[in-house]
């Protein structure tokens, strides 16, 4: 079965909107997508436009179709979203990491930020998936910290692309056979985000070998409480006092399982928290001072070394995307 056959199976969509004059596109679409600024207009006499979605608040895979011009921004909050297109012209992010759609190609929308695009006679797919979802399942792989980020750069290999494509053709298939009320189609969303981390590189560093195990649930404990207090001022007591050891076995842990001290991998969770602020942040009302204060960078000079280091871009070149 193919992605295609899947997304219009008889599963009751939980959207479902069509038209053919452009006020009324705009109307239905924008909203789904925050947008801003749109325009639609006609490609001869024949309007139209069809958007469909079956899924649930994790997960949904969508239709999109119009014979007709969009254009407009948008952002996507609370999800990653990966569309491709099987007919038509599609551009994503123009104006800055600008993709050029290509038939069939997942392409990853910017995660929770706000960027302009332009469709033209499409019939277009899109997978939502639930932020939350997502980071659960980084944690599977990665000493997830709450923070969201993908390589966008990165063109997805054909097997990646063959696997993304299997999940959700499967997770459509399950939806339809069990429901969306079972553990199969929780199973299925899984997988789903799963073969998401093969199409783009999280932004994330993979668990170091034996961090699951029993002697490494002192170091577990203090990186789910950095991760849940990053913002707050934390001392290594602290950290310690949670994860039931003494400074000095907390020290030391950390560098057997993490090769590093717990005051450095605090910071490394604060500097991607300050990334994130800073790629969905608005240039004109935000400052990267600010940005860097709110996470414990009081220093600019500093800061700014610090995450080119970790980066590869100033602060300044992240808020002006």
């Amino acid at each position: 079965m193919t992605i295609a056959e899947s997304a219009v199976a008889p599963v009751r969509p939980f959207v479902a909107v069509t038209g053919t004059d452009t006020d009324g596109a705009i109307r239905d679409l924008a909203g789904m997508y925050a947008g801003r600024s749109w325009y639609s207009s006609r490609l001869g006499d024949d309007y139209w436009y069809k958007y469909v979605a079956v899924g649930d608040d994790q997960l949904s895979v969508r239709r999109s179709q119009m014979h007709g011009c969009l254009r407009g921004d948008v952002a996507v909050e609370g999800e990653v979203v990966v569309q491709w297109i099987d007919a038509g012209q599609a551009r994503v992010d123009v104006g800055r990491n600008e993709v050029r759609m290509q038939p069939g190609m997942p392409t990853l929308f910017p995660i929770e930020q706000r960027f302009d695009m332009e469709y033209q006679d499409w019939d277009q797919r899109l997978v939502h998936l639930n932020r939350e979802l997502v980071l659960d399942v980084a944690a599977e792989q990665y000493l997830a910290d709450g923070t969201l980020s993908f390589d966008r750069s990165r063109t997805p290999t054909p097997a990646a692309v063959t696997q993304w494509r299997v999940a959700v053709a499967g997770a459509m298939q399950t939806l339809r056979s069990d429901g969306a009320d079972t553990l199969a189609w929780q199973e299925a969303q899984r997988d789903v985000a799963r073969s998401l981390f093969a199409l783009y590189r999280f932004q994330g560093e993979l668990l170091p070998h034996g961090y699951g195990e029993p002697r490494n649930q002192h170091v577990r404990a203090a990186v789910e409480y950095i991760h849940e207090r990053a913002g707050e001022a934390l001392t290594v007591s602290a950290i310690a006092q949670a994860s039931g050891l003494s400074v000095r076995g907390l020290q030391e842990a950390f560098q057997r399982a993490l090769d590093r001290t717990p005051m450095m991998y605090l910071r490394e969770v604060r500097l991607r928290r300050a990334r994130e602020d800073l790629l969905r942040a608005d240039y004109s009302d935000t400052t990267i001072a600010d940005v860097a204060s709110r996470w414990g960078f009081n220093h600019m000079g500093r800061f700014s070394g610090a995450y080119l280091q970790r980066f590869g871009e100033y602060p300044r070149r992240t808020l002006r995307r």
